[in-house]
């Protein structure tokens, strides 16, 4: 426990994990600074100018960016959403298979099961089982709990929360009980036993049905589209409110110790030789980073030890990273889809360095996000999940190197990595292309910028483990042993008093993860303090607007959830 009034606070990473801590801890009284290395803030949350246009490598959907849900309220506290118009699709994704036929995940359920019941009509009961669970899950949102730490909930509040879902309980219990994998070898139809795999992108082995409900459902309840201005808007939006708030960011400013005294935290030394103390010190960095190089290992108790010396090299206990193409094309493709995952056959996937499953995710990402390029043009947005080993077997030099430009020290400058990886990353995007020009033909001829990112990008830029964006796995080992760690202890590490973690390391999932992560350690800290926990909505701009994209052949529009404020529908690409 802490003694003596704490006041100050020292958060290292201004990534989204980072950025709402120093929201939530300036709502509560707390002086704070963020120090992050490198120049902008974000960490995977973020985006890049080529020429005119802005390459967007992270939000194809935000959790929680329309109103009936806790997650939306963390939004409206961060200051994230205000004065911005919401972007939906009412097609989550399309799996294209080999042989040319489509399947249209719908994120409303009577379109969704119409499409698939036409689709395959031999599968009609495991069709309708699926819908009715997504119908079931839609309600289910609004009770999910995300402003308060299970951890911190009183007797009452946790038969509160239990009692909430009764209705759904069933739901959720098959749900969470079956893996996808198991899920779908059920279909007859062959394109639909491996489409519904590649739901949510990418194939996610040891995910349950439950994730995939969660995200359809959150869509179609138009909780789950794109925010005007993209990935770095988003985190530009939080750092504006931070600073409203009155916390100071500090950039190129890299961590290099967490400074103890007495089995207390009391600052940081930073690359350069600076100390500053402070009361508090929050990591939301690398896991892995923080405890084994910040804390050079100290205060590890049974379970970290195991996650971060043994679980974290074993297979799919860390989300993987990405390999990435932007393509800027000099003319519009109308054609061209906001969101499809196209499976690839074994050639094809042979060609793609590192590739975990033989498929990748192609979105026509200006439809997204029309005002990151410029007009008339358009963004191609081209991924796969990639294991980081045989790139860092191509490397040749340091993974990231600190030093001086105009006398300024940066952390996040391009390292040499040798011929050998370059070429092999020219190899997989011409691959990619190829691809594309199959489906879209003259799109070779119309790139006028191309740029490519490798799992060994991430860890330039943000200092990952292996370049993961998210982290430990929901749903297998680490994750769950995490999750249990801090629900049983809180975010802290036994034996130092004064340190606490948060971001993507301190939890499992995505963006709103990451932020409700900042808001539930400064719960804990305000238990620690004896106290009350506070928050408020930002109010320095309108409420968001919302804009829905109809896409794809079926032709009705989609149909918001009633009550929906400032709607307004523009069709986008059909096929």
């Amino acid at each position: 426990m802490p003694s003596g009034k704490r006041e100050s606070m020292i958060i290292i990473g201004a990534g989204l994990g980072g950025l709402s801590t120093g929201c939530y801890a300036q709502m509560n009284g707390y002086k704070t600074q963020i120090f992050e290395m490198h120049e902008i803030p974000g960490g995977c949350c973020t985006a890049w100018d080529r020429g005119d246009f802005t390459f967007d490598c992270c939000i194809s959907w935000l959790l929680g960016n329309g109103p009936g849900n806790e997650m939306h309220q963390i939004w409206l506290e961060l200051g994230a959403l205000q004065g911005k118009q919401m972007r939906h699709f009412d097609v989550f994704n399309i799996v294209r298979g080999r042989d040319g036929r489509a399947v249209y995940f719908y994120s409303d359920p009577d379109r969704l099961e119409a499409h698939l019941l036409e689709h395959s009509p031999a599968d009609a009961k495991l069709i309708r089982d699926f819908v009715k669970g997504l119908r079931s899950f839609r309600k289910a949102l609004a009770v999910y709990p995300f402003l308060k730490p299970v951890g911190l909930m009183g007797r009452w509040e946790r038969w509160k929360m239990l009692a909430s879902f009764l209705p759904y309980f069933n739901t959720i219990r098959k749900s969470i009980s079956v893996l996808m994998t198991d899920y779908s070898a059920k279909f007859k139809d062959p394109l639909l036993r491996e489409a519904f795999n590649f739901i949510l992108y990418e194939k996610h082995q040891n995910f349950p049905v439950l994730p995939f409900y969660f995200q359809l459902a959150s869509h179609a309840n138009l909780s789950a589209g794109v925010p005007e201005h993209g990935s770095l808007g988003l985190a530009k939006s939080i750092e504006e409110r931070y600073r409203r708030l009155g916390g100071q960011v500090h950039y190129n400013a890299k961590v290099e110790e967490i400074l103890v005294e007495d089995d207390r935290a009391v600052g940081i030394r930073l690359s350069d030789g600076r100390e500053i103390r402070s009361d508090i010190v929050v990591s939301a960095a690398d896991g892995q980073t923080t405890l084994m190089k910040f804390l050079k290992g100290r205060y590890l108790n049974d379970t970290y030890r195991k996650l971060y010396t043994q679980t974290i090299a074993e297979p799919h206990m860390v989300f993987p990273g990405y390999f990435i193409t932007f393509l800027g094309l000099n003319k519009p493709f109308p054609e061209g889809e906001p969101c499809a995952t196209y499976l690839l056959d074994d050639e094809e996937a042979q060609e793609m360095l590192g590739i975990r499953h033989p498929s990748i995710n192609v979105q026509f990402r200006s439809q997204h996000y029309p005002e990151l390029a410029p007009k008339d043009h358009c963004i191609v947005y081209a991924t796969y999940f990639c294991d980081i080993a045989p790139w860092r077997a191509l490397n040749e030099g340091p993974e990231q190197v600190s030093r001086k430009r105009k006398g300024e020290e940066l952390h996040t400058l391009p390292v040499r990595r040798g011929h050998e990886y370059h070429a092999a990353k020219r190899r997989v995007s011409n691959a990619m292309i190829r691809l594309l020009e199959k489906r879209y033909p003259g799109l070779k001829d119309s790139i006028v910028v191309r740029d490519v990112s490798s799992p060994l990008t991430q860890v330039r830029y943000t200092g990952n483990f292996d370049g993961t964006v998210l982290g430990w796995q929901p749903f297998v080992e680490s994750g769950e042993t995490m999750e249990e760690e801090i629900k049983k202890h809180g975010p802290v590490m036994q034996g130092l008093s004064n340190f606490y973690i948060s971001g993507v390391w301190a939890t499992t999932g995505g963006l709103i993860r990451a932020a409700a992560a900042g808001r539930h350690v400064m719960h804990f800290i305000c238990k620690d303090d004896g106290k009350d926990f506070t928050a408020s909505i930002d109010d320095h701009a309108p409420m968001p607007t919302h804009l829905i994209h109809p896409v794809g052949p079926s032709k009705p529009a989609y149909a918001p959830p009633s009550g929906f404020p400032q709607l307004a529908t523009t069709r986008t690409a059909s096929t």
